[in-house]
């Protein structure tokens, strides 16, 4: 049925639901599953008109990043507790929907399995939520759970 299983992860409940639905139909299906988050780039003048201001300034993107990798490998800590085989986890920077989709046809993912709702900002209840947009780019099957 399935062979390789995209799940992209934003670290919000509704993430965490389709990560577990995937790594349940991952099973049953003996497919490999990738988890990707995806970080939004600043650009130095987002960056420098930033409100929050850490305790070591840095570049906004590397801060960014990071936070993205600690998300990508609590993902991969719900795996591991879930006793999940074959997962891999990718930190890419972009814009969200049209990301996941060009990373699941560069990668050969079969299926998408994403939460309805993430920790997108306001401007997605405004213009439609990532998985929303995911369902209408994606050339292959998407599960929003």
């Amino acid at each position: 049925m399935f062979t390789s299983i995209l799940v992209p992860f934003d670290g919000s409940k509704g993430a965490e639901q389709a990560l577990r639905k995937a790594i349940d139909l991952a099973r049953l299906c003996k497919a490999d599953l990738s988890i990707l988050t995806v970080y939004r780039h600043h650009s130095m003048l987002e960056a420098s008109l930033s409100m929050v201001r850490s305790v070591e300034p840095g570049n906004l993107d590397d801060v960014m990043r990071e936070h993205a990798r600690e998300v990508a490998e609590h993902a991969k800590g719900i795996c591991q507790e879930e006793r999940a085989e074959g997962v891999r986890a990718f930190v890419k920077s972009g814009h969200a929907a049209r990301t996941i989709v060009r990373f699941a046809e560069e990668h050969g993912n079969d299926l998408i399995v994403i939460g309805s709702r993430g920790l997108g900002s306001i401007e997605n209840y405004l213009l439609g939520s990532v998985s929303h947009k995911v369902t209408g780019l994606a050339d292959i099957p998407v599960l929003v759970v």
